[in-house]
């Protein structure tokens, strides 16, 4: 499963790193903020998994439940 985090290094973003690798959960970090204006990325962090876009919140309940 490839997994990203769409990320600018804010606060929200260390706590969404924090949690994805206290579960041991492999991803990868992308900062690349014309990446994330392409796929209409407004608001940080975003985790995709698969093909599906997670905000915040979305990406902390899918993390919960790994």
């Amino acid at each position: 499963m490839q997994i990203v985090m769409y990320s600018t290094g804010c606060p929200k973003c260390d706590v969404l790193k924090k949690k994805l690798d206290a579960k041991s959960i492999n991803y990868r970090v992308c900062s690349d903020v014309s990446r994330m204006k392409e796929l209409g990325i407004q608001e940080v962090p975003v985790l995709q998994v698969q093909d599906e876009l997670k905000n915040f919140s979305e990406a902390v309940d899918w993390i919960n439940s790994q």
